[in-house]
């Protein structure tokens, strides 16, 4: 029978007690031994048998896995509410004043109520005429996860691999993959002529369907297999990578995700950072 492993972890400047253990430990058939972290924000419940349901209603997160493969060895992750604190076409269209307008279809987008590259043409729409400069204007505006460059650092010091993969747009993309030393970067690509934004991104549109080939591609390229990932993201765009993740036995994360994403992917982060994918990782 197979070892799963339960990860629980308390947001930071909190622990976990031994109740809280205890409690997700009746959601499993056979328990075999519980590690607590030793700073006390996590602990590992290492089970066998059938989970009796989800455990997800806890003020922290619980991340359930393959014990044997929970040491992962790429990283693919969504950027714009992720990997950083902002949505980056949000930012702009607020600085030229339309950002009420923008923000309600980038939450319409993310959350799968809209098409995706029709949304996304839109709202680019609404920066024609804008110079160039306005995109370093907003760069300033970046500010990382809690917890991102901690995650990156696990994967990379013993010589894993990390992807950003956005629907974004590739100038604020190749920004923080640089800052934090991603192996490779994808998204999509404002028209820019003479220094200025013509309102038109570059085809083809890095979509949920692109985004789910990066992760297979990815793996094809070092030789790892789904087993060995983790893909995080927050928007409808992102379900396909985390399910195809998800089946292939790695671990797939909604973080703080939006409502359709939280109501078919299984492994969340609702209340910590991500941090709690180094726990997971038995780190």
């Amino acid at each position: 029978m197979m070892l799963s492993v339960a990860t629980l972890v308390a947001p930071i400047g909190t622990k976990l007690l031994p109740a809280h253990i205890d409690v997700v430990a009746n959601f499993f058939e056979h328990v075999e031994k519980t590690i607590p972290s030793a700073d006390g924000r996590a602990a590992d419940i290492f089970f066998t048998g059938s989970i009796n349901s989800a455990p997800h209603e806890f003020a922290f997160d619980v991340l359930i896995q393959p014990a044997a493969t929970r040491r992962k060895k790429i990283l693919i992750a969504d950027m714009e509410s992720t990997v950083i604190e902002q949505e980056m076409l949000d930012e702009l269209a607020t600085m030229i004043g339309v950002g009420d307008k923008v923000a309600e279809t980038t939450r319409r987008a993310m959350n799968g109520e809209l098409d995706f590259a029709e949304a996304l043409r839109e709202r680019v729409a609404l920066l024609k005429g804008q110079p160039e400069s306005l995109l370093h204007k907003a760069a300033e505006k970046m500010t990382l996860m809690p917890g991102a460059a901690e995650l990156m650092a696990s994967i990379k010091q013993t010589g894993g691999k990390c992807w950003l993969v956005s629907g974004g747009f590739t100038f604020f993309i190749k920004i923080i993959a640089e800052r934090l030393g991603f192996d490779d970067y994808y998204g999509n690509e404002l028209v820019i002529e003479k220094g200025v934004l013509t309102g038109e991104v570059k085809n083809p549109i890095l979509d949920k369907t692109s985004k789910k080939q990066l992760l297979e591609q990815a793996c094809a390229t070092y030789g790892y297999t789904l087993s060995d990932a983790i893909a995080v993201g927050d928007g409808a765009n992102d379900i396909p990578m985390l399910q195809t993740c998800a089946e292939g036995g790695g671990l797939g994360v909604a973080y703080r995700a939006k409502p359709a994403v939280r109501k078919v992917i299984h492994s969340q982060i609702n209340h910590t950072d991500l941090s709690a994918l180094i726990y997971a990782q038995g780190r």
